[in-house]
């Protein structure tokens, strides 16, 4: 047995504003099938210590980066919780990141050195009886555990998922003291980044192994392109940086148990939900596909490719119903294309329930991002039959299977991709879309291979715990 401690900002069903939280609450379950023990740490939220319930203080420190905190043991949904409760740093209004501005926390750097620093202290000299053979941080707030593990000289291998290597978790170089970090270290080779202090290049300098969610992304980082300014440090570490697809909870996203939904098993089930969804978003029945979108409005997520491309589908009888929020100005155009269109219905914000309802009802999943390290919904929307139009990026890439000639030929095609992620490219693949759907028997044939796809954890974790062991085995 491996015990791996996990270190996350998020983790459903306790907190979430991303996949992140996703996967670190179906991960644990799906490792424990290969005999590993996982324990999760993240920090104390409002949110979070609401639901936690009983729990056991474990752990106590005078002084967390600026005021005392406890270390609470739980348990909540079958994950093993490590809870860092410090309300000068986690109990407060607005987001987990941001305040009700949308501002990032000005505290963000010492908020999430605290998550490292406990990781390392658990790490060094273990927590209830409980000790680490392996620590597995995610993303910039995980990524100061290894400066912190080499402080107090603990050997436990650190494993680093990039979940998005977009955000680097910078501070100013003069908060070296504030986040007790060793100024010694302060250099090209450890966390100094273009004269700042980067949690996440802490973490792709010191990791044992790197992973990304996704085969294609980890070939993309390599790249200036992608990089984000890290394909340098990433090239370096190539050897050391692999992709694993993520996987969904195949028990929260099922078609034929899901209580949001009119369940079903096969794609005949897929009627009644269409209507029902049309229904909730005001939309008529029409001759074309009904596309759904469940995302954050950015240019990332290829919202304003979205706007401009939708004529297509709408000229060739298609509908659109949109959920999500974000950049305002799209929020705003989205708004004005839906009061000038009668097929276009959007829904401001997010709805877990009509997320479900939205993957069972719609006939295709639009994710048309720019990059995209792994994605989520186009694993959601084949497993309910509703089939992915993606762009050709990241994760994307990996997890659908493109409807071209030769796989319609031999009957393999799960999805539609389209490239470059542009304009006329989306215009295309919409076109192709409606030419498709208007072919009954080829779309069924396209439905059922979605559904049969392995878009679970299962796969993902058995590579997890074979990094898992062999770092664990090479330990002297």
């Amino acid at each position: 047995m491996t015990r791996i401690l996990f270190v996350v900002s998020e983790c459903a069903p306790l907190i979430k504003t991303g996949g992140l939280a996703d996967v670190a609450g179906a991960l644990p379950g799906a490792l424990a099938a290969y005999g590993d023990e996982v324990r999760v740490l993240l920090p104390g939220y409002r949110a979070v210590m609401a639901k936690l319930g009983k729990t056991k203080v474990l752990e106590t420190f005078d002084d967390l980066f600026g005021g005392p905190a406890r270390l609470r043991g739980g348990r909540v949904a079958g994950l093993d919780l490590l809870v860092i409760d410090a309300p000068h740093l986690y109990d407060r209004d607005g987001g987990i990141y941001v305040d009700a501005t949308e501002r990032d926390w000005p505290d963000n750097p010492e908020r999430f050195a605290a998550l490292s620093h406990v990781a390392a202290q658990v790490a060094k000299a273990g927590v209830g009886g409980w000790a680490p053979d392996i620590v597995h941080g995610h993303d910039w707030q995980a990524g100061l555990t290894p400066e912190y593990m080499h402080a107090t000289g603990t050997d436990v291998p650190f494993v680093f998922t990039v979940h998005n290597i977009a955000f680097h978790g910078n501070a100013p170089a003069a908060r070296m003291d504030s986040l007790r970090l060793n100024r010694a270290r302060f250099d090209a080779d450890h966390f100094e980044f273009w004269g700042q202090i980067s949690a996440l290049k802490s973490a792709l300098t010191g990791a044992a192994r790197i992973t990304t969610v996704s085969q294609t992304y980890a070939e993309e980082l390599l790249t200036p392109e992608f990089g984000m300014g890290m394909d340098g440090v990433l090239r370096h570490r190539q050897a050391d940086l692999v992709g694993i697809v993520n996987g969904i909870d195949l028990d929260v996203w099922n078609p034929a148990t899901d209580p949001n939904i009119k369940p079903y098993k096969g794609v005949a089930g897929k009627a009644l939900n269409k209507r029902a969804l049309q229904k909730t978003f005001g939309l008529g029945q029409v001759e074309g596909p009904l596309c759904v979108l469940v995302s954050r409005l950015t240019e990332q997520k290829g919202i304003d490719l979205l706007l401009e491309a939708l004529p297509t589908l709408l000229d060739r009888g298609g509908q659109l119903a949109l959920l999500g929020s974000g950049d305002p100005r799209l929020e705003v155009a989205l708004h004005e294309a839906a009061s000038t269109h009668a097929n276009i219905a959007v829904k401001i914000g997010y709805d877990e329930a009509l997320s479900h309802q939205m993957m069972a009802g719609g006939d295709a999943i639009l994710v048309p991002s720019r990059f995209e390290p792994c994605g989520l919904t186009q694993l959601y929307g084949l497993r309910y039959g509703t089939l992915p139009l993606v762009a050709l990026t990241g994760g994307l890439a990996d997890t659908v299977i493109n409807a071209s000639p030769a796989a319609l030929a031999r009957n393999a095609a799960t999805g539609l991709q389209f490239f470059p992620v542009t304009t006329p490219a989306l215009s295309n693949a919409f076109a192709r879309l409606c030419s498709l759907y208007a072919q009954p028997k080829v779309w069924k044939t396209m439905q059922a291979n979605a559904m049969k796809q392995p878009v679970g954890w299962e796969v993902s974790a058995a590579a997890y715990h074979d990094i898992y062991l062999s770092l664990s085995e090479a330990r002297p």
